[in-house]
């Protein structure tokens, strides 16, 4: 029996899944970790989980979803936006000295595009784009089972798509981390109102589904956010005009009402001649999306 490990690393956790030649996943370890930790605190991390689980298993390949621009060919990290030491880090190599087998590296959000498409929401569609919601805002699409590369150091970077000439961009607007800083504002501006008394940035996914509807500053934050992300998907339809946009991450227990005022504002920003438009869907696979992606590409890689 031939084994797989999927790993994630991202800037507020670190995740590792066991599989075998069925796809079957039989274990997973997780852990939290912060931005202000280094790179070298979350390899240690990553090396003594590793060293647990090569005490059971013997893994033919592995494959790591990275939260940042890669160079997949050369399996190396670009950067991390939000934690320091991983420029330029051959993260392939240090993987392969340590497991003794093949490594591929690859961006998060390209892994839980693929696994989405081919295990989630996205089955028999044959090109999927997914919208990755979190502190960041990333994106991945597939075609015919494939993830789609561009040239070094990434592709599909909704995130990264600037909203008018002064460089605003869709990530500037529409992410945790842009709704986090407009809940400091309020509570600053106005600190006995009830938002005040509720806020703590880690609970905004918490607090917003509850007050949405209910609350009219809540209500109006989430409005426009969804309007932004609207016009964002807008020029992903009309440059790939995709059979099914996805939209996950961990922005989850909000997607589902930010998808159904995005079908609601997306017709204004599309021209008619792109009707109907494709699909909008909810993540299936949650916060294993990634691993999973990373699961599938280790099993490809392990068979070339």
């Amino acid at each position: 029996m031939k084994y797989y490990l999927g790993i994630e690393i991202g800037s507020g956790k670190l995740h590792l899944a066991v599989a075998d030649e069925t796809n079957t996943v039989l274990e997973q370890i997780r852990h939290a970790v912060t931005p202000e930790q280094t790179a070298d605190d979350h390899r240690n991390l990553l090396e003594t989980s590793i060293g647990d689980l090569h005490t059971r298993y013997r893994f033919a390949s592995v494959c790591v979803g990275f939260s940042g621009p890669v160079d997949w060919q050369q399996g190396k990290t670009i950067r991390s936006y939000r934690v320091n030491g991983w420029a330029n880090f051959d993260l392939s190599d240090w993987l392969e000295d340590i497991l003794r087998c093949p490594c591929k590296i690859e961006n998060d959000a390209n892994l839980a595009a693929l696994a989405e498409a081919l295990q989630g929401s996205g089955k028999n569609y044959p090109t999927v784009f997914y919208l990755k919601l979190g502190y960041g805002i990333g994106g991945g699409l597939i075609q015919k089972g494939q993830i789609y590369h561009g040239a070094r150091p990434g592709e599909s970077e909704i995130g990264k798509i600037r909203l008018d000439r002064s460089g605003t961009t869709l990530e500037n607007v529409a992410s945790i981390r842009s709704i986090v800083e407009k809940i400091k504002t309020e509570v600053t501006e106005h600190p006995d109102t009830d938002l005040a008394k509720a806020f703590s940035e880690n609970n905004v996914n918490d607090y917003l589904t509850k007050n949405i509807g209910q609350d009219a500053w809540a209500t109006q934050v989430m409005q426009e956010t969804a309007d932004h992300l609207a016009f964002g998907l807008s020029h992903v339809i009309h440059l790939l005009h995709p059979d099914l946009i996805i939209i996950g991450g961990g922005f989850l227990p909000l997607s589902d009402h930010l998808r159904s005022v995005i079908e609601k504002i997306l017709p204004t920003y599309v021209v008619e001649a792109f009707r109907p438009l494709p699909k909008l869907a909810m993540a299936q696979l949650a916060d294993e999306a990634v691993v999973r992606g990373a699961l599938l590409v280790a099993r490809q890689n392990s068979y070339l």
